[in-house]
C-alpha cells in the first residue's frame, strides 16, 4: 500500500539545515542554515517526542552539556512541533532540553515547525544516528518503526538517514537475538561487531556471556564465531562485517565489488574483486589507486 501523501519518503537534505540547524547541515553537507527563525520558549511548554528513537541518556555527559549551557547558554535551537496550546513536542534536540532543565534554565532557543509524525521520525534518527548517540538496539528499533510504521523500504531508510542498505539490515538483524543479549548492548557491555557474530551462534546468550567476562576483541571474536552456514539453495551467509565494507567500498566507487575474506592460523586474509565493464571504468579504477 502506497504511503499516505505526507509521509512518503524524501529527501531530507534539502532544507534541512533550516530546520534543525548546523548539525543536520554537517551531515547532508550544507552550508550553515540562518537561526533567524529562532524563538524562544518556556523549557515547561516542551515535552519530549514520541518518536525520539534514544532512550538512554547517560547522566555524565548531560552533566557536562548542562555545565556548558550554564556557562554559554543553548547555542543551538531545538526543533519543536506545536501539539496544542502551549504545548510541543520535541523533534530534535531533547538532550539540550533535559541539559537546560539542569542547568535552571526558564526558557530556551527553539525553531517551531509543522511536520508529519514520518519526518518527525526521520529527523529524530538522522541527529541521533549521525552522531553516534545511538546504541545498535534503539537504532534498529528506529529503523523498524520505519518500515513498520510508514512503510519504509529497506532503501529507503539507508538513503534518508545516510547509510548503506548493508547497515541497515545488518543492525535490524541484531533484533532477532535474544532479550538478554539485546541488554547487553544497550548497556555497552557488547558492541554492534560483537553482537553480529552471535547471530550464527546456536546459544548467543551464552556466547555473549563468554564475549564479555573473556574481554574479546571484535577479530576475536569473529575467529571463534561458528563456521559460515548454508542457505537452504546452497548460497552461504555472508560475514555482515564483510557485507557492510563491501557494500561500502561498491557504493564509494561506483562499481560492484566482492570480498572474499578468510581468518585462519596464518591471519587474515582475502582477495577483493572489483568488476567494471568498459575501459573507462578500467580507466577509472586505475586513477583511483594510482592517486597520491
Amino acid at each position: 500500500m502506497t504511503p499516505p501523501k505526507e509521509d512518503r519518503p524524501r529527501g531530507l537534505g534539502r532544507g534541512l539545515s533550516a530546520l534543525i540547524g548546523d548539525e543536520a547541515a554537517a551531515v547532508r553537507g550544507e552550508p550553515p542554515a540562518s537561526k533567524k527563525d529562532a524563538r524562544t520558549l518556556p523549557v515547561a511548554f516542551l515535552q519530549p517526542g514520541k518518536y525520539q528513537p534514544r532512550k538512554t541518556f547517560d547522566e555524565q555527559p548531560l552533566e557536562d552539556l548542562a555545565a556548558s549551557i550554564r556557562e554559554k547558554g543553548v547555542l543551538s535551537p531545538i526543533l519543536v512541533r506545536p501539539i496544542g496550546p502551549d504545548r510541543y513536542e520535541i523533534v530534535a534536540g531533547e538532550r539540550r532540553w533535559r541539559a537546560a532543565q539542569l542547568a535552571k534554565l526558564h526558557d530556551v532557543p527553539v525553531v517551531v515547525r509543522e511536520m508529519a509524525d514520518g519526518e518527525a521520525l526521520e529527523i529524530a534518527i538522522i541527529e541521533n544516528v549521525q552522531r553516534a548517540d545511538l546504541n545498535a538496539v534503539e537504532e534498529g528499533l528506529a529503523y523498524k518503526q520505519l518500515m513498520d510504521q510508514f512503510g519504509r523500504t529497506q532503501d529507503q531508510v539507508a538513503q534518508q538517514v545516510g547509510k548503506s542498505r548493508s547497515h541497515v539490515a545488518n543492525t535490524l538483524r541484531l533484533l532477532n537475538l535474544p532479550a538478554q543479549v539485546q541488554a547487553w548492548l544497550r548497556e555497552g557491555k557488547l558492541t554492534a561487531g560483537h553482537a553480529r557474530t552471535l547471530l550464527g551462534a546456536d546459544d548467543p546468550e551464552a556466547a555473549a556471556r563468554h564475549l564479555i567476562e573473556g574481554g574479546l576483541t571484535v577479530r576475536e571474536a569473529e575467529a571463534r564465531a561458528p563456521a559460515v552456514k548454508k542457505k537452504p539453495g546452497g548460497k552461504a551467509f555472508k560475514d555482515p562485517n564483510i557485507a557492510d565494507l563491501e557494500a561500502s567500498v561498491s557504493n564509494t566507487l561506483g562499481l560492484k565489488t566482492h570480498i572474499t575474506h578468510k581468518t585462519g592460523k596464518s591471519g587474515d586474509k582475502g582477495v577483493v574483486t572489483v568488476a567494471y565493464s568498459s575501459l573507462e571504468q578500467l580507466d577509472e579504477i586505475v586513477r583511483r589507486l594510482s592517486r597520491t
